[in-house]
């Protein structure tokens, strides 16, 4: 039996923390439909107990398996309908210089990051395309822009998330289906706090201030839902400077120091609290 009779139905991975906590309770909070879904089943239960209600549902989910997004999706129909939106929001990261990336960390950036948004799109799109309407929103980051030092294999994985969601948007605009690629800068979340004892992680706090989840949530729903742009990236002089590194990447490597100097500098206050 289907609960909650209106709104749109949004799938969301990655609910359990962070941006896709924030979604969830958001989207949910202004009429949505939201099956939250995380591999972090203590996350989704918190979640559910601080937003109850007929608008919002768990399910444990891992990005990395077929046959979890299948039974994902199948999950959304039977709590409210066939899903609107997929978010796929589900990332890790995990800091190091080249010469010391472990190959088990490579292997879970790749899987989590690329693999499974490779996967949801398709499982997202493989129901939406005979509606011919649905959205398909993919997690980047301005790591999808512009080469990060310290953290190579995390700024290749959302290299490859950009390079698929552009390539997958072009396909399926024709079918009536559309995909957004979102490129956040750092953002307050566990995934920032990681990063905070890890000098190989110092471009990530070169900016003036991380973003919050509020500033993620207004995007998705003041632009990225109602406009389904191809792109979207904030905060826009971070996302301009991104664009610029990655069209000349000699530039890039010169202003490097004077950057990881400056976030150097942020990590030891913000260990300070």
């Amino acid at each position: 039996m289907k609960r909650a009779p209106t709104g749109r139905v949004v799938l969301v991975t990655g609910a359990g923390s962070g941006i896709g906590r924030a979604l969830a309770i958001a989207l949910a909070g202004a009429g949505s439909r939201v099956v939250a879904t995380d591999v972090n089943e203590a996350g989704l239960s918190a979640l559910a107990r601080e937003e109850p209600g007929p608008r919002l549902a768990i399910h444990r989910l891992d990005v990395r398996s077929e046959g979890q997004w299948e039974e994902a999706l199948d999950f959304a129909e039977d709590a409210f309908d066939a899903a609107d939106v997929v978010l796929n929001v589900a990332g890790v990261l995990q800091p190091a210089w080249v010469h010391a990336i472990v190959p088990s960390d490579i292997d879970l950036q790749i899987d989590v990051n690329v693999k499974g948004v490779i996967l949801g799109t398709r499982a997202a799109a493989r129901r939406m395309v005979p509606r011919k309407r649905g959205h398909i929103v993919n997690f980047g980051s301005l790591a999808s822009l512009a080469p990060v030092p310290g953290l190579s294999v995390y700024a290749a994985s959302k290299f490859a998330v950009r390079g698929f969601s552009l390539a997958a948007a072009t396909e399926l605009a024709p079918l009536g289906v559309a995909v957004t690629v979102v490129m956040p800068d750092a953002v307050e979340t566990p995934m920032l706090d990681l990063q905070v004892d890890y000098e190989e992680a110092a471009l990530t706090f070169s900016g003036d201030a991380p973003l919050t989840t509020a500033d993620v949530v207004r995007l998705l729903v003041d632009e990225v839902l109602p406009k389904r742009p191809l792109e979207a990236a904030i905060p826009a002089g971070r996302a301009a400077l991104a664009r610029l590194a990655n069209a000349a990447p000699e530039m890039s490597a010169r202003l490097a120091p004077m950057l990881r100097k400056k976030g150097l500098a942020r990590q030891k206050e913000k260990r300070r609290g």
